[in-house]
């Protein structure tokens, strides 16, 4: 069994790195769970843990949806919560214009339907985690640095490939190891 999981690497740029830095150090007394710099990326389907075997089929399917997308913009533009104001439980970036993420994913979970994976019920939502939060002890604080920092953007960046990642889940953190690399159509 492999933890994996379909995903777009991201290089957000210098000036978003900065924000995001200075968003963590405001919340450094708060046992938020940050994203690693060198972990960012979108996922676009999480597979958890899957049978070895169905690791080449998985791959197939993939490499057509890669075949059948062409390089894409977009930006990260702007601070959610999912989870209420009050019991937030990510803290996340959303994606401008989020319409070709939002078909790139709902086409990767119509198509692993195919091999038992069945689609999110939930909406489709693009976006990039920032931190997971198990509870927090000071949410006024906590409203008053995401309200402060709720412009929060990149520069726009260029999405050409697909990475299918392996997820080690270490005491330090994950370790995302990229198995197979999908380009999109030039």
């Amino acid at each position: 069994m492999k933890r994996i999981f379909a995903a777009v690497k991201i290089e957000p740029g210098k000036k978003f790195i900065k924000s995001f830095r200075e968003l963590r150090s405001r919340l450094s007394s708060e046992p938020i769970k940050w994203v690693e710099e060198h972990n960012i990326h979108i996922t676009i389907k999480f597979f958890g843990e899957t049978n070895e075997l169905l690791i080449p089929a998985i791959s197939g399917t993939i490499g057509k949806i890669a075949k059948n997308c062409r390089e894409f913009n977009f930006r990260l533009s702007g601070i959610g919560l999912f989870g209420s104001r009050y019991q937030p439980r990510v803290v996340w970036v959303g994606i401008v214009p989020y319409e070709p993420l939002a078909l790139l994913m709902k086409t990767m979970q119509l198509e692993m339907e195919q091999h038992g994976f069945k689609s999110d019920q939930q909406n489709i939502v693009p976006h990039l985690t920032l931190g997971r939060i198990k509870f927090l002890k000071d949410k006024t604080l906590f409203q008053k640095v995401i309200e402060a920092n709720r412009e929060i953007q990149s520069d726009p960046m260029k999405i050409s490939e697909i990475i299918l990642f392996e997820s080690v889940l270490l005491k330090e953190g994950p370790q995302y190891i990229s198995l197979v690399r999908f380009p999109f159509a030039q």
